[in-house]
């Protein structure tokens, strides 16, 4: 019994030993083969990292950095905190690109060359030189730059004005112009004005027409008017009124004038015609009444325009609509008489555009007392849009205009040259042009010899990307790092438990006997 006692326990200590040394090997395995040097050593870099100094910056506006947690004052985010030196070594990179201007962070057409406030209290954002697409930028030598006739100016900031030059043609005064038409079918026994651009005056004998209809009102209006004439002791004044008036309207419906009814009560009888008188003064542009002729009614007899004031017709295009609107002042010329200008207003812009020119007709008044000024003159015109307040001017001369986008060269320190895309506005007098942004005030901008610029720049951008396609670069590789010594135990592990296995089962065997 005392055997077979020390035999059990001999068998538990060997059972345990063995499971102990089996995990082991796998903890080792599955933990790299980290030893307790490394796990310390990790554990005490863990603690440097921890405790290394925190800055919070803002997430939006790096270059805002706090020593304690807040908001960025541009935009109001939580601060986001980050390492000591990662900021550094952001704040290094973000030092070394170069700020091609300011501008406000709610307002990006609005730019300063320096670091300050916004119209609307607002600490400025800078633009990065990187950041503005155009190009690549290129250096030129000052020789080359001479015989390359390179000019440069500065953009300013100035008022925004502009004289819309145009043309045109005179036409009548629609609020002038009158027809005289038949109100009855007739003959035109005699005519007064017989022909065309003739002046006449208001109630001035037009022509003299025959018509049956005519007669018989006017035998109404006589017999009514001699009854009531007898009658005027035994009829009361109303009926007498009534029957009167309603006789009376008959004539004036046929446009007979009350000089003409006068003449009818005078004389006592009917006239074989009536005399059909002008509506208004002005120049007969139109006459179809030819003597013994037979109208019906509604035929246009006459046309009869008032020339003491004209329109003009003139035609603008659809970029230049912001400019102009009703009242401004314009100016005329006529080439008949270079030497004198007339001054108008521009009275209405048409609401639509011209389907096969796609231009804006716009009206303007000129007043003309002495008719100087004859309808469909050709004429010059000159529209004074006055100011839409400030903005960033540069000549037109500097834009190089692709189709797809505007881009300017801008000088820069030791003959280097930046392309930069710009934003356009409006166009303005003496041949400049607004720009919205892309340009900062005290930027020079190249005026002549820009398109050489852009050719080099382009160039310059080809051979780029060509290298970039031929020698792209490495991937970065990640390497294994496996360890020599546990791989090797892997593979011997099952050749020492094979060769221990059977020392035991004899050990075991042999205790077993008694």
């Amino acid at each position: 019994m005392k055997i077979l006692k020390n035999r059990n326990t001999l068998l538990t200590i060997l059972i345990t030993a063995a499971i102990t040394f089996s995990v082991t090997l796998v903890l080792l395995k599955y933990t790299g083969g980290h030893t307790a040097n490394q796990t310390n050593a990790n554990t005490k870099a863990d603690f440097a990292d921890n405790n290394a100094k925190t800055v919070y910056v803002g997430p939006m506006h790096p270059w805002i950095i706090s020593d304690e947690p807040g908001q960025c004052p541009i935009c109001g985010m939580d601060l986001v905190p980050k390492a000591a030196d990662e900021n550094k070594k952001n704040a290094s990179s973000t030092s070394e690109r170069e700020i091609a201007y300011w501008r406000a962070p709610m307002n990006p057409q609005e730019i300063y060359d320096k670091p300050g406030k916004s119209a609307m209290g607002m600490d400025l954002v800078p633009v990065y030189e990187d950041e503005l697409v155009g190009g690549v930028n290129i250096s030129i030598d000052p020789v080359t730059q001479q015989n390359m006739g390179i000019r440069t100016t500065e953009v300013v900031e100035g008022k925004l004005s502009n004289t819309i030059r145009t043309y045109g043609h005179i036409t009548y005064d629609e609020t002038r112009t009158v027809q005289v038409s038949l109100k009855t079918s007739g003959w035109i026994e005699k005519i007064h004005v017989d022909f065309t651009g003739k002046h006449v005056k208001e109630g001035q004998p037009l022509f003299e027409l025959y018509s049956p209809e005519l007669v018989a009102a006017q035998e109404e209006y006589l017999s009514t008017y001699r009854s009531v004439k007898r009658n005027a002791g035994q009829t009361p004044s109303s009926i007498k009124n009534d029957f009167l008036a309603s006789a009376r309207r008959r004539l004036q419906y046929f446009d007979v004038a009350d000089s003409e009814i006068a003449i009818i009560e005078h004389n006592g009888f009917v006239n074989k015609t009536l005399t059909i008188r002008s509506p208004s003064s002005g120049i007969v542009i139109d006459k179809k009444a030819e003597e013994g002729s037979y109208l019906k009614a509604g035929t246009t007899v006459y046309r009869i325009a008032d020339l003491s004031r004209v329109w003009l017709e003139a035609h603008i295009y659809e970029y230049e609509l912001p400019w102009v609107s009703e009242g401004q002042e314009a100016e005329m010329r006529l080439p008949y008489n270079p030497g004198k200008k007339y001054t108008g207003k521009v009275a209405f812009v048409y609401p639509y555009l011209q389907q096969k020119t796609r231009d804006v007709v716009i009206r303007l008044e000129f007043e003309n007392p002495g008719l100087e000024i004859k309808p469909e003159m050709y004429a010059d015109v000159w529209i004074k849009t006055g100011s839409k307040g400030k903005g960033l001017i540069i000549p037109l001369e500097a834009v190089i205009r692709s189709g797809e986008r505007n881009i300017v060269f801008v000088a820069k320190r030791e003959g280097k040259f930046a392309p930069r895309n710009v934003e356009l506005g409006l166009s303005l007098d003496g041949g400049m042009i607004q720009v919205l942004s892309g340009v900062a005030p005290g930027d020079m901008v190249v005026t002549s010899g820009q398109f050489l610029l852009d050719s080099e720049s382009k160039l310059k951008e080809a051979v780029q990307k060509m290298m970039e396609a031929q020698n792209p670069p490495s991937a970065n590789k990640k390497e294994d790092q496996a360890d020599e010594f546990f791989d090797d135990m892997d593979a011997d592990n099952d050749e020492f438990f094979k060769d221990m296995e059977p020392e035991q089962d004899d050990f075991f065997s042999e205790m077993e006997d008694p």
